[in-house]
């Protein structure tokens, strides 16, 4: 079709979608497309641009719409811009015609294969009717999409995008649900673990262990993460295995997936985000320099730097204390032979076999003492969780008779408090009831590292060399640039360790024959 002039007509192609299902599919922006076309070579006109959004609200935000009206007012003569339908445009009344007059306003004419547009009062009114049903239709929509999905979050399924560790599965009779996904969520599990544990201080070191593993997706080009991650994976009860959302008045309940950590490690988590800040690792402390900030200079008791010099053929690695008014500032020790120093240090601390042997039947003996305790515990956790449930119902006859806002919302978020507190003692429970394994394989590792810490220093991994410092020493060290480390407050099981009796003897304890008899399993973790 051409005008007065025989110019053939320009139009454009707006389509729009609205949901992550169209987006996925496809369907939704190339179906809109091919009707937009047909209708376009049917009218004779020329197609030369089409612009599309996708899962976009306000009309501002937009990125399509405002490229095509930005484009029509540059452009020269009437342009047609075709949508596929009336609700492609908005689905509000005032956006509707908000957007009918920006287009208007540079120049163009909407037109639609499914409705004529035509300028006269009786379809203005036919019009707002139509942007009328539409903006009524989505707000059903969404509010039939918000009711199934608070019905799966009260049933205790997940029903958002899953959160980072997790996928969605379609299981028979259950929908999707959010399964662990591989390698990620191990890499996750470690690292929430090792917050509740203490292995990470701050969350800037689990932020660097993430980092570091090449199979944990990272935000940026440049291989690191967003602070507001770690923030989000700390704070999301989900990964305990729970479920809640309070803007839908959905109350902590237990999830349909499998947790990463426990409910109690995810509170142990939020306790330690909630006390006193400390300071992070150096982002400087490298695997190459491990003792960075934790070696002490002993002249001035400030921790040591470190440096690297480059030599005719080679570079140098050393420590050095940087101090202004030290008498050692500037005086180089080299890293190796700080390093040795420590293995030998770590390696003094190494227990001898009989020590260890009788160490290992104490502690085998205190965990069976442990064992006969849980019966006790499980029936306090009970009386305490019958106590939560009678709080909660009194709570709630409370709210029934309250009329003033204050007080409605303080007692909900007790309620909310006391279901946590409920669903803690009921996860407790669960974990005591469940059969304990012996002491030898449940701390197997632990043992592995009290005989050897110099075998964990030896591995050469920058967060296991950190640990080793943290579990061995109960402070940082001071280094002699001539005589090496000064005597180390080593933490209690090293110094316990390390007590012989009189004379070097060992002394025998009492109660040693019944014990004896698990000596044999100890001697099944070597010290080597």
């Amino acid at each position: 079709m051409r005008d007065g002039q025989g110019v053939e007509q320009q139009a454009v192609i707006y389509a729009r979608v609205s949901s992550r299902k169209q987006v996925a599919e496809g369907s939704g922006l190339e179906s809109q497309e091919v009707t937009c076309r047909e209708y376009a070579a049917r009218k004779g006109y020329h197609v030369r641009a089409v612009y599309t959004d996708d899962l976009t609200g306000k009309s501002e935000q937009r990125g399509g719409l405002q490229a095509m009206i930005s484009t029509l007012r540059k452009s020269r003569g009437e342009t047609v811009v075709i949508i596929d339908d009336l609700n492609r445009l908005a689905r509000s009344v005032r956006t509707h015609f908000a957007i009918r007059d920006a287009i208007a306003a540079a120049g163009a004419r909407l037109e639609s294969p499914k409705r004529e547009f035509a300028e006269d009062p009786e379809d203005d009114i036919l019009e707002v009717i139509e942007a009328a049903f539409a903006s009524e239709h989505r707000r059903k929509n969404a509010e039939q999409t918000k009711t199934r999905m608070r019905a799966r979050l009260l049933n205790g399924y997940w029903p958002f995008q899953p959160p980072r560790g997790y996928k969605f599965e379609k299981r028979a009779g259950e929908g999707n649900v959010i399964v662990r996904e591989e390698p990620v969520a191990s890499i996750l599990a470690e690292a929430l673990q090792g917050m509740a544990s203490g292995r990470f201080e701050t969350k800037t070191e689990m932020k660097r262990f993430l980092e570091a593993q090449a199979d944990y997706p990272k935000d940026k080009p440049d291989g690191t993460i967003r602070h507001q991650r770690i923030d989000d994976i700390l704070s999301r009860v989900i990964y305990a295995g729970y479920v809640e959302h309070t803007p839908w008045d959905v109350s902590l309940r237990k999830g349909k997936h499998d947790p990463l950590i426990s409910l109690e490690d995810f509170q142990r988590i939020q306790d330690r985000l909630q006390s006193r800040p400390k300071a992070p690792m150096r982002a400087d402390t490298s695997a190459e320099y491990p003792l960075r900030g934790w070696v002490l200079c002993d002249d001035c008791g400030n921790p040591m730097t470190s440096s690297t010099s480059k030599g005719r053929s080679k570079y140098y690695a050393y420590y050095m204390c940087a101090t202004p008014g030290c008498v050692s500032k500037g005086k180089s020790i080299p890293r190796d032979k700080v390093h040795s120093d420590l293995e030998k240090l770590l390696g003094e601390l190494r227990p001898s076999r009989p020590l260890f042997d009788i160490c290992f039947a104490m502690f085998c003996d205190a965990w069976e003492h442990s064992r006969k305790r849980t019966q006790q515990q499980l029936a306090h956790l009970k009386e305490q969780a019958r106590k939560a449930e009678h709080q909660i119902a009194s709570l709630l006859d409370r709210i029934v008779d309250a009329d003033n806002p204050r007080v409605i919302a303080a007692y909900e978020k007790r309620i909310a408090e006391m279901e946590r507190e409920k669903a803690l003692a009921a996860e407790k429970q669960a974990t005591m009831s469940q059969p304990t394994a012996a002491f030898a394989e449940r701390f197997r590792t632990a043992m592995l590292f009290l005989a050897n810490p110099q075998k964990h220093w030896g591995s050469g991994r920058l967060d296991l060399q950190r640990l080793v410092l943290k579990l061995v020493f109960l402070r940082p060290v001071a280094y002699h640039r001539n005589e090496g480390f000064r005597t180390a407050q080593t933490s209690v099981p090293f110094t316990l360790l390390g007590q012989n009796g009189p004379e070097g003897k060992m002394a025998r304890p009492a109660g040693l024959e019944p014990a004896a008899s698990r000596l044999e399993v100890s001697r099944s973790i070597q010290m080597s």
